[in-house]
């Protein structure tokens, strides 16, 4: 079965958008990881599928192993470029509808597109969470927007490994649905630089929820008077955060279809 698709990226976080807006196409997790495998598949970080719901366009979003997410900030900027340049949408304002809720998006003349992602929360934790990489261990800022993140402030990003496999996070029961991790490192006033482990996919190159997380967690440990506006370094670009005074936080950056074709379900 031959199903089209467009691949793209946000800071370096890849996606193979599948457009399904009659929602007849569902795909189950093997196809999922089947279409994100990066030897024998297309290979991304997860898969956008385009749905067309209550009036808006609803993005469908699942990790590279086929689990589902709340939401993806890098994946919502990839999604908006994706419905502009189909002629879905045109440039400017609009609204899509995601697992943690509607989010407004602004697709910029600059080419940059901003999405409204939530307000933070702390999660009720029995415990502080404890992140640790081979010898080392640090407490962690539990932060929900709404995917959940253990937020890590460190001196150097190379404490945090080869990342190969995921940071262990204790208790084994403080975040039931799986964690991603940020490693945090402070460059200037307002500007940090972050590597992340992303739960159901591994380190990525950039990771828009935990960008948002970062930045709400470090604006806290010195205290929330500080600028409103961060700049955050991943190994994939740069992106920008700004945490508004009604608490919405919005991710800034840029977003780009990179090619377009046909995927052949029965030889995956």
């Amino acid at each position: 079965m031959g199903i089209a698709f467009a691949k793209g990226h946000g800071t370096g976080n890849d996606f193979v958008v599948v457009p399904d807006l009659a929602d007849r196409d569902d795909l189950t997790a093997e196809q999922v990881r089947a279409i994100c495998d990066r030897q024998t598949g297309i290979g991304a970080d997860g898969l956008l599928r385009v749905l067309h719901r209550d009036g808006h366009y609803f993005m469908d979003y699942r990790n590279a192993d086929g689990s589902i997410a709340e939401m993806c900030g890098n994946g919502a900027r990839v999604f908006v470029r994706y419905l502009i340049e189909e002629g879905l949408a045109a440039p400017g304002d609009l609204v899509i509808g995601t697992r943690g809720g509607d989010r407004e998006v602004s697709a910029q003349a600059s080419g940059d597109i901003s999405v409204v992602m939530g307000v933070p929360t702390t999660p009720q934790l029995r415990a502080v969470p404890v992140v640790t990489v081979g010898d080392r261990s640090w407490n962690a800022v539990g932060v929900h927007i709404p995917n959940p993140h253990a937020v890590v402030f460190v001196d150097s990003l190379d404490e945090a490994g080869d990342l190969l496999a995921a940071p262990e996070v204790s208790p084994h029961d403080v975040f039931p649905d799986g964690v991603n991790v940020e490693f945090v490192v402070s460059i200037a006033e307002a500007h940090v630089a972050m590597r992340v482990f992303e739960r159901g996919v591994g380190e990525t190159l950039s990771c828009g929820t935990g960008a948002c997380a970062v930045v709400w967690a470090a604006r806290r440990q010195n205290g929330a008077a500080q600028a409103q506006t961060w700049i955050v370094d991943v190994p994939g670009g740069r992106l920008e955060v700004t945490e508004r005074a009604d608490g919405q936080v919005v991710l800034t950056g840029p977003a780009v279809i990179v090619t377009r074709g046909e995927i052949d379900l029965s030889a995956l």
